[in-house]
């Protein structure tokens, strides 16, 4: 899942501190590593006999110009996230996905300079006997969530008693708890780094 990386359209709170301009190139030099590494995941899992696609999910452009960046990007297929919290937005990517009959699904954002082919790997191959699988982040989100059908996904995006807090250090234990809530264990990946601050750039070069 992708923002279009235009200056004042993205990294918000990057671009507080660094400016519109260098948030938006940061944006764009994440979105080319996070392809690199799925497409690289892609393409060795290909190898072991496994059909992964790798499918941008856009928002923050209209259709014509994100089939235009889409071109630009080598991306084989583009959709768009269409409006709403993200938690809508991840609901979204779930019910495309089993309405096309796919059997494990991941999702990951693009603000991640640690991010490698391995990792997607790792997930799908966890959900080859788990239901859920979910890579936490360092500050108290989580970096990918991968289901695989017939996993109840609505509460996990919705929450279970109260609203996931998108945006707040309590997404990933609320998630959690939905999870649990629904009868899931998960299984965790290793914790991640995203890139949300100028302190995190430090970590990137």
């Amino acid at each position: 899942m992708a923002r279009w990386p235009a200056p004042g359209r993205c990294k918000r709170r990057l671009a507080a501190t660094i400016g519109v301009s260098r948030a938006a190139a940061v944006q764009a030099g994440l979105l080319l590593h996070g392809l690199a590494a799925a497409q690289q995941a892609a393409s060795d899992g290909q190898a072991e006999g496994q059909a992964i696609e790798v499918v941008l999910a856009v928002s923050g452009v209209g259709p014509q110009a994100g089939r235009r960046w889409g071109r630009a990007l080598a991306v084989e297929r583009l959709v768009h996230q269409g409006e709403g919290s993200l938690g809508l937005r991840l609901q979204r990517q779930v019910t495309r996905a089993r309405r096309e009959g796919i059997q494990r699904l991941v999702v990951v954002g693009t603000d991640l300079p640690q991010l490698c082919s391995s990792d997607l790997l790792s997930a799908f191959a966890a959900l080859g006997s788990a239901e859920m699988v979910v890579g936490p982040a360092c500050d108290g989100g989580y970096w990918l969530i991968g289901l695989r059908p017939p996993t109840p996904s609505y509460r996990l995006f919705a929450g279970a008693r109260h609203p996931i807090p998108w945006g707040s250090d309590r997404v990933l234990a609320s998630t959690l708890a939905a999870a649990a809530a629904e009868g899931i264990q998960p299984v965790l990946l290793a914790k991640r780094r995203d890139l949300d601050h100028a302190q995190d750039l430090a970590a990137w070069r």
